[in-house]
């Protein structure tokens, strides 16, 4: 019984700090020490301590590669490029201006992950706002729902996606091939309700359409990016780790930036965010305790057994109810190894409701709790009340249709 209480306490410590970040501290300043507690405690054996850390290592590798060429091709002005173009495109119509943030942030979570999109993406959205003198409430709220949303379509666009690709079993490509269309429906979904949800701002005239000069394309890190992208399909089918795939992608852009004198070797190592990084291991560590003494026995009388419709919508609603009540991270942790055995379709459903079920709640995912604090940042007031009704409008809609596209494309697609 005191291992449960342990090992449940210290989960809770550590959501309820990444959440609240007390004295402004790093996420791992209490995930650290809580996992190290459970360990002296011998709430979890070492040998699982060193499992957890084997399995979580080359995910939390690849996490570094993709932090580094994101913030490499911000360097690279990718994402200002990127918001002058959406000012042009949008040429002081709010609702074109929605549109172009959808399509860019869909392409660039899918391809440089959520996070890219929360830090990178989020404030050159409030900028080009402002430029327009349009409000800046429905495109900002775009980019966290499409951090979640949107990361749904490679196993690379997300962290949960990462911890989940191995246990499908599937290659690179055949994932992409089954998300895509669950993918294009959820955004579609999301696109449909934002449209309406956020009416009034966006029939609400501009004061200003200064579109800028046409954006000159970082022709260099577009290429690097889509090398990379192609990289991971090949490693894939080669049996390579994404890993190496992402860390060659950031090995091009930092030896361009550092030859050029744009960065320097203490930024780069800052972009990895090796305190994020210590976090997650930490996490993992946590949430094994969790489910070693308890938890797992309890979700798997919860958990559908089967790839059936009912037993896909029965898994992707667990999975989101879980994500938005313990954060996305712990969530697919907890679940993907119950998941597993009933087959590659259970363990993309489970993914469905981890990235689907965050636009519910604050803490369902972290992406949501730093895309909050860099709107507080921009004096960009979040309302929660108004934030949960738009999840209440959009979440189950995406997740029980995407869940249905997954459904049928498991079975156009076989093999």
């Amino acid at each position: 019984m005191l291992v449960e209480f342990l090992s449940a306490a210290a989960l809770a410590v550590v959501l309820i700090c990444a959440v609240v970040r007390p004295f402004g501290r790093s996420e791992a300043v209490f995930a650290v020490p809580a996992a190290a507690l459970l360990v002296v405690a011998g709430v979890i054996p070492w040998a699982d301590v060193r499992d957890e850390a084997a399995r979580l290592g080359p995910v939390i590798g690849f996490l570094a590669g993709v932090l580094v060429l994101a913030k490499l091709c911000a360097d690279e002005g990718l994402f200002h490029a990127c918001g002058t173009w959406m000012a042009r495109r949008a040429a002081g119509r709010p609702r074109t201006l929605l549109a172009a943030v959808f399509g860019l942030a869909s392409v660039i979570t899918a391809a440089l992950s959520l996070d890219a999109t929360v830090v990178l993406l989020t404030p050159v959205v409030f900028a080009t706002a402002a430029r327009m003198g349009a409000r800046p409430k429905p495109h900002v709220y775009a980019s966290a729902h499409l951090s979640n949303t949107a990361s749904l379509l490679l196993p690379v666009s997300n962290l949960t996606n990462l911890l989940a690709f191995t246990a499908t079993g599937l290659s690179f490509t055949r994932f992409a091939l089954l998300m895509t269309l669950p993918w294009l429906v959820a955004i579609a979904v999301e696109y449909a309700v934002f449209r309406r949800f956020f009416a009034a701002d966006l029939d609400a005239p501009v004061s200003g359409e200064d579109t800028g000069e046409p954006p000159e394309m970082p022709l260099f890190a577009l290429v690097t990016v889509a090398a990379t992208l192609a990289g991971f399909a090949l490693a894939s089918t080669a049996g390579v780790d994404p890993a190496w795939s992402a860390a060659a992608g950031a090995a091009v852009l930092a030896v361009r930036a550092l030859v050029r004198r744009r960065t320097t070797p203490a930024a780069i190592l800052r972009s990895a965010s090796l305190p994020f990084l210590a976090f997650v291991l930490a996490l993992g560590v946590v949430v094994r305790a969790v489910v070693d003494n308890g938890l797992g026995d309890a979700l798997g009388g919860l958990l559908p057994d089967g790839s059936s419709l009912p037993a896909l919508l029965g898994a992707a609603a667990v999975a989101a109810l879980l994500a938005s009540l313990i954060n996305n991270l712990p969530a697919v942790l907890a679940l993907v190894p119950l998941a597993a055995p009933s087959g590659p379709g259970a363990v993309l459903a489970v993914l469905l409701g981890v990235n689907i079920g965050p636009n519910l709640t604050y803490a369902g995912s972290l992406a949501t709790l730093l895309w909050r604090r860099i709107a507080h940042q921009h004096e960009h007031r979040v309302h929660i009340g108004e934030f949960t009704r738009l999840g209440l409008l959009t979440t189950p809609a995406a997740l029980v249709l995407s869940t249905v596209a997954l459904w049928a494309g498991l079975r156009l697609l076989p093999g």
